[in-house]
């Protein structure tokens, strides 16, 4: 039965629960086709998709050759469990191939469905580790302000946005939120090198809470939700030091970041850091069929399956579809080049951006590595005071009502993951979008009428 828009977005006001949108929002964009960067919904209208959905559309929309690998592993095998002894030949292809790429040591494989399954498997992991070998009181996880870690009990509080714990607590106890990484801001670091600062803070809150007590540290190697911060080189290196030092585990939640959106298969690799887990998820199928991956070293694994194995797992674990996909995504992602695309391409989109808005008074800095970028928004350049938002008047909400390109709103800054086949005129596109809105914005935070 074919509905008109009107009728599809009643439907969708009568029925449907969206993440953040409260119940007085009538506005509804549905979407109905895609094809490589390019969305079309209900009214026919198109749009030029610079997010990636949620940073995962990594070989673009409309895939013809994912659509007809589902369709080929649903008539041959739909589901079956992975529990106990049971698996599937796509599963145990698609770890054995993630285990190829994935730095050396993490060759085992945990599958979920998705970034906040993973993270609630890799806090688990972690705790039963130390747990396993007797350092039971090693219940504490380090994270950061800022982070996000997916909407969880154990990601959820993790993550560090009051928002996300508001009229959910109590959290989960033994969470220890520290400074992010994010050089813009000097304030921070009260004039002292950012790393530097950020290092002492570490160890002395490793101090202070106990090293014997601590499970591991979980972050972002870039904090994707928190504005696409970018943490100096020196960074994570001497994160890892620290951590290595104090018996403490790193793990990586590369949801965001993994397969190709940093111009690597994992951003691990980016900062030439190993950690002990790291979770993905978004990326590995492009959002074709949910899934998600923890990679885990050879020493957390040998610990996590002696006696009874590890004690926890979820209905689609290993889905065969899923997995099928994922491989396939894969393949398009290594044969179509687009780990070095997403390093050229993010390259051009950041030059078009700072060539389109880099004079505006409002634009405090444009960072991005690969196909990861972000413009932050200020009041004043000067103060670097962010600038006032209006939420019935947001800037990536003009720029999609009036241009019809599809950024996001993320902690003052206008954030971009487009997919990694985006197109040098599409970035001209995009970043003069930007400009026809971001030059009628005031420091105020108002925006003029075109």
């Amino acid at each position: 039965m074919s509905r008109t828009a009107d009728q599809l977005a009643a439907l969708d006001r009568a029925h449907i629960i969206h993440p953040y949108l409260p119940g007085s929002a009538t506005e509804r964009v549905v979407m109905t086709e895609g094809s490589g960067c390019r969305l079309t919904d209900s009214e026919g209208r198109s749009y030029l998709d610079a997010t990636g959905g949620l940073w995962l559309a990594q070989i673009g929309h409309g895939r013809t050759d994912l659509a007809d690998v589902a369709h080929e592993q649903m008539k041959k095998l739909e589901y079956f469990t992975s529990f106990w002894e049971f698996s599937n030949d796509r599963a145990i292809e698609l770890a054995a191939r993630l285990a190829e790429l994935a730095p050396d040591p993490l060759n085992h494989v945990y599958f979920t469905s998705g970034g906040s399954e993973g993270n609630e498997a890799a806090i688990k992991m972690a705790r039963y580790y130390h747990h396993r070998r007797g350092d039971t009181n090693r219940t504490w996880i380090l994270a950061r302000d800022k982070a996000y870690h997916g909407i969880g009990y154990g990601g959820g509080s993790a993550t560090g946005f009051p928002l996300y714990h508001d009229g959910f607590a109590p959290m989960m106890p033994h969470v220890s939120h520290l400074t992010p990484p994010w050089p813009y801001r000097t304030d921070l670091y009260g004039g002292e090198d950012p790393t530097d600062f950020l290092i002492r803070e570490l160890e002395g809150r490793i101090a202070e809470i106990g090293a014997e007590n601590i499970a591991a540290m979980i972050g972002e190697p870039i904090m994707g939700v928190g504005g696409m911060l970018v943490p100096p080189d020196d960074y994570w290196p001497r994160v890892r030091e620290v951590l290595d030092r104090h018996g403490i585990l790193l793990i990586f939640d590369e949801v965001v970041t993994a397969y190709g959106r940093v111009g690597e298969w994992f951003a691990a690799q980016h900062f030439g850091v190993t950690p002990d887990i790291i979770v993905t998820a978004k990326g590995i199928t492009s959002g074709y069929v949910p899934l998600g991956a923890l990679m885990v070293s050879d020493v957390v694994a040998e610990v996590l399956l002696r006696d009874h194995g590890f004690p926890m797992g979820y209905t689609y674990n290993g889905h065969p579809v899923a997995t099928a996909v994922a491989l396939a995504n894969l393949d398009v992602i290594e044969k179509e080049g687009l780990l070095g695309r997403a390093k050229t391409i993010g390259a051009t989109l950041h030059a078009e951006l700072e060539s389109q808005l880099g004079d505006l008074p409002i634009v405090g800095e444009i960072r991005s590595v690969g196909m990861m970028l972000a413009v932050e928004l200020v009041a004043d350049r000067t103060t670097r005071a962010p600038l006032p938002l209006h939420p019935d008047r947001m800037p990536h909400d003009v720029i999609r009502r009036e241009t019809g390109v599809i950024v996001r709103d993320s902690a003052h800054s206008l954030v971009l993951s487009p997919p990694l086949i985006m197109t040098e005129t599409e970035t001209k596109e995009v970043a003069s979008a930007l400009r026809g809105v971001l030059e009628r914005t005031e420091p105020t935070g108002e925006i003029r009428k075109a």
